[in-house]
């Protein structure tokens, strides 16, 4: 299984390698690849992708991931994951990445999920900074990690039953 992310600050390669992670402790091989750059082999089984969200989208390394490998992700089983939204988890509906509907369309993924993120302003720059202080973003890491957990166990099981 191929678990492809892009991440501008680390947390969301840090949720790629627990869903990796749990992925192997449940039997099943996984790669964790960052998506930036050449994949040189992408003829897996079944793919998790994921990406920050950031204004409400994608990052390009993800979507140019999609737009490269589309036939291959499309043609076999796909889950989706976006990161970053902070606090109270997000009503249904929000916090979509403007592009789901193309992914959905595109890749046919079994299911998407939005997990919150971090932020931590050390790990940011000035102009970041400044948005999450107009936003009145308040550090911390609000990743829930069980949740997280309890995903990549679906993935898993619904692999082991194919």
């Amino acid at each position: 299984m191929f678990v492809g992310y892009a991440s501008k600050h680390g947390g969301t390669a840090e949720i790629a390698d627990a869903i990796g992670a749990t992925l192997r402790h449940a039997g099943h091989d996984a790669d964790v690849v960052p998506c930036s750059g050449a994949v040189e082999n992408v003829d897996y089984d079944a793919f998790v992708l994921g990406s920050a969200l950031y204004a409400g989208s994608w990052l390009s390394d993800a979507l140019g991931f999609v737009d490269r490998y589309a036939d291959t992700v499309s043609s076999r089983p796909c889950w989706l994951f976006s990161s970053g939204p902070l606090g109270e988890p997000a009503e249904i509906g929000e916090e979509q990445p403007a592009e789901l509907g193309d992914l959905t369309a595109r890749l046919h993924p079994r299911w998407h999920t939005v997990f919150p993120g971090r932020y931590d302003p050390d790990l940011v720059g000035f102009g970041e900074r400044m948005i999450m202080k107009a936003v009145k973003a308040e550090p911390g890491d609000y990743r829930d990690w069980e949740a997280i957990g309890a995903w990549a166990r679906e993935i898993a099981s619904e692999l082991s039953s194919s």
